[in-house]
């Protein structure tokens, strides 16, 4: 098949590059299927517990995660006419969205008072223009109540506090443009913040495609500047570029359709997609920066273009197959992950793999074909610099061997030590650089209102039952502190709220009642003024379960999971009467830190082992297959322990970072066995073998690692992951390169004997 691809490719050159693409185009219509999003929801299985809790939490007492929206005048008291007016038309256009479900501000929160022992239920916010009567009216009931007022004013009283739920029907981005469309104009005079899982979720997609397009740019723009001033050739950087850029539409167009044909959310295009495209640029520029600079090598020793190429790619078709081959087994091992994603990630980014690989070896040496080269051009006729130093170099590491081996492994060691200091976070919100406006705006709603993240128990038993109330009232009073809890609210909340009322408005009766048959009158007194379904996003239909719905600042991982854990055992002690189930998002973030860390780790060694296996079975000999993962191992163990030391967190972005050092680790590692074996095939003498196999081999490793540094341009993201990706990627290139040349070199040089025991 390579003979007939290669053949056919040389011979019939216009219609190869028509066919491909023709092809890669009809692939890349299915792009304007893509769909950004990156709804945490999306990414978690259906099937473990905190999901199908908060599943049931949803159909049962509707959505529990707010987008938060806060304005005001700072240092000006908001309870005035003009703030009043404006909250009152903006929660009633938000009510008027298809995409809001539901909006809760002081316009559709109900004040409970009484007269005569008769319960009155009206709106806080009874009309649009209020005077100055009225609202000493609504300053008197929300002193009187303060965790009423702590929901709907800031700390400072000069802001108010709205929550939207959304539509079931409509994602984030549906949400947040809605609600932006509205409130941005309407409040373009007051100082507004955003805030809550469903803006970020529907904020990010946006916010990810400028910023990672823009830096891509740069990337790929210094990735030029650097071939073309070592390729010295604008027709053979072209001819590279060609191969990326069809295989990347191809990629982005694959996945739209999946998409369109599957409807699954594990082909959305989200925060972890995001690393997609520099892998296969990466692998896509590889292939053709080996092939190039190959043709170019061969030459300049043949004379003889037709020849060159076909000695070439009779050369390199069998490496690049391979390396391609190991890459996309790599990547399928993350069918088996339980977060969503990563499973349309590894079908996508194989299929892009596959099409560079298909690319390379058709559409790269029919362009060389239809190109009339210059024997005398400098491109061809001279080393350039990079290729002499690394000539140079290579032959005075390979020639102390043990002491290369001996810093490699001291190296990996030191690595091996910054394990213990990985921090995992997966916190979107902590996803953003300080300044940035939306981590900014969330923090500002964490110190002035009441917390963008909810954290919500299921409690299930007698809910009128004063002995089940009090012990609902001890976990919030426990919940409330904890200093990073700033609000809770249950049913007991409201009893207490409706006791006092009808005790003539005596705090000392903002209590539980003792007796089960009074907490019953006080619903049937409440009905009489007001909807029972008030509280439907509290307790159901038979009063059998509730929530506990909890606000809290912006944490860590770590701290999330602490809370968690001090919630549980306070439970355990004190609430034997209760059934509590822990969900919302710092459940749901609990488990999905165990995911990513489960399906991260799983992936690494079962792309090791295939690795082993298929390049031991290409290459006849297991020896090869242990060689070729020797430096990858280290590679891997390098990454992970660079981010403890340099305190970089692991996040289910950067986990998938592993997935550059395999997918080019291993690319560099059968490069050089390939030369390797084709150069004592080709009777190189022992003693000249691996100093001839790093003069071949050590140039195109080395231009394909500093053109793909340009990548790094990701350190300049608003987005902290992005950052790290960048700097990852950079170290990433340089270690599995240097680990070819320095350890894989030391390794084979000094087991040459028993690698050939055939060769003289």
């Amino acid at each position: 098949m390579r003979t007939w691809l290669t053949r056919h490719a040389i011979d019939h050159p216009l219609l190869t590059v028509f066919l491909s693409i023709l092809c890669s185009l009809i692939i890349g219509l299915g792009v304007r299927n893509v769909h950004l999003d990156d709804d945490i929801l999306n990414m978690v299985p259906d099937n473990i517990p905190s999901r199908i809790l908060l599943d049931e939490v949803q159909d049962d007492f509707g959505d529990t995660d707010f987008l938060i929206i806060a304005f005001g005048h700072p240092g000006q008291d908001f309870l005035q006419p003009e703030s009043l007016a404006k909250l009152t038309d903006l929660t009633a256009e938000l009510e008027a969205l298809d995409v809001v479900d539901e909006v809760i501000a002081m316009p559709t929160i109900n004040r409970i008072d009484a007269d005569d022992g008769f319960m009155l239920v009206e709106e806080l916010l009874p009309e649009r223009d209020v005077d100055q009567e009225q609202i000493q009216g609504i300053r008197h009931y929300l002193n009187r109540y303060p965790d009423v007022k702590k929901r709907v004013v800031s700390r400072s009283g000069d802001y108010t506090n709205l929550a939207v739920r959304a539509n079931p029907e409509a994602d984030f981005a549906e949400l947040v443009n809605g609600v932006r469309n509205v409130a941005d104009p309407l409040l373009a005079d007051y100082d507004l913040h955003y805030a809550g899982l469903p803006f970020i979720a529907g904020s990010v997609p946006t916010l990810l495609k400028k910023d990672v397009t823009r830096l891509l740019r740069i990337g790929i723009a210094i990735m030029i500047l650097i071939l073309l001033v070592n390729l010295r050739s604008w027709s053979a950087v072209g001819m590279v570029l060609a191969v990326i850029f069809l295989s990347l539409v191809s990629m982005m167009g694959f996945l739209g359709w999946l998409l369109q044909f599957t409807g699954a959310k594990q082909f959305y295009f989200t925060l972890i997609n995001s690393s997609m495209p520099i892998i296969l640029l990466t692998i896509a520029n590889s292939d053709g920066v080996h092939i190039i600079s190959r043709f170019f090598q061969e030459f300049r020793y043949q004379k003889d273009q037709v020849r060159a190429l076909e000695i070439t790619m009779g050369i390199l078709t069998r490496p690049v197959f391979l390396t391609s081959l190991t890459t996309i087994v790599a990547f399928l091992t993350l069918i088996t992950s339980p977060v969503k994603p990563m499973v349309g990630y590894g079908i996508t980014l194989s299929f892009g793999i596959a099409w560079a690989l298909l690319l390379s070896l058709t559409l790269l040496p029919a362009l060389i074909t239809l190109k009339k080269w210059r024997l005398e051009s400098r491109a061809i006729s001279t080393e350039s610099i990079l290729e002499k130093m690394i000539i140079f170099h290579g032959l005075k590491m390979i020639k102390v061997p043990r002491l290369i081996l001996g810093i490699g492994l001291i190296i990996t060691l030191i690595s091996i030590y910054g394990l213990r200091f990985v921090n995992i976070e997966v916190n979107t919100v902590n996803f953003f650089k300080p300044g940035n406006p939306i981590r900014e705006s969330t923090l500002f709603i964490d110190s002035e209102l009441n917390g963008a993240m909810n954290y919500v128990l299921k409690v299930s038993g007698d809910l009128k039952d004063p002995k089940i109330l009090n012990q609902i009232e001890g976990i919030q009073e426990h919940l409330e502190q904890d200093q990073r809890v700033s609000l809770s609210l249950s049913i007991t909340d409201v009893i207490k709220h409706m006791h006092r009322a009808v005790e003539d408005d005596d705090p000392a009766f903002e209590i539980i009642p003792d007796d089960r048959q009074k907490v019953n009158n006080l619903f049937t007194l409440y009905s009489m003024s007001g909807d029972p379904d008030d509280f439907s996003s509290l307790v159901d239909y038979d009063y059998a379960s509730g929530l506990i719905n909890t606000m809290i600042q912006t944490i860590s991982t770590k701290d999330i999971m602490s809370l968690n854990d001090d919630t549980k055992r306070y439970v355990q002690t004190n609430a034997p009467d209760l059934k509590v189930e822990y969900t919302g998002i710092v459940a749901l973030l609990r488990d999905f830190v165990n995911l990513v860390i489960r399906s991260s780790f799983t992936s690494i060694f079962t792309s090791i082992l295939l690795i082993f296996v298929v390049v031991g079975f290409f290459m006849s000999s297991w020896k090869y297959g242990l060689i070729s993962i020797i430096p990858l191992t280290a590679a891997v163990t390098m990454n992970f322990g660079i981010m403890g030391l340099a305190g970089i967190d692991l996040s289910h972005v950067t986990a998938l970072l592993t997935s550059v050092i395999i997918g080019v680790g291993v690319d560099f590692a059968i490069h050089y066995i390939a030369e390797f074996k084709h150069l004592a095939k080709s009777g190189v003498a022992l003693t000249k073998l691996s100093a001839s196999t790093v003069g071949h081999v050590g140039y195109p490793i080395m231009l394909d690692v500093c053109s793909n540094l340009g990548f790094g341009a990701l350190i300049f993201s608003s987005l902290i992951p992005l950052n790290h990706m960048g700097g990852l990627m950079i170290f990433a290139m340089i270690s599995t390169s240097l680990g070819t040349l320095t350890i894989q070199a030391a390794i084979m040089e000094l087991n040459k004997q028993r690698l050939l025991p055939e060769h003289d």
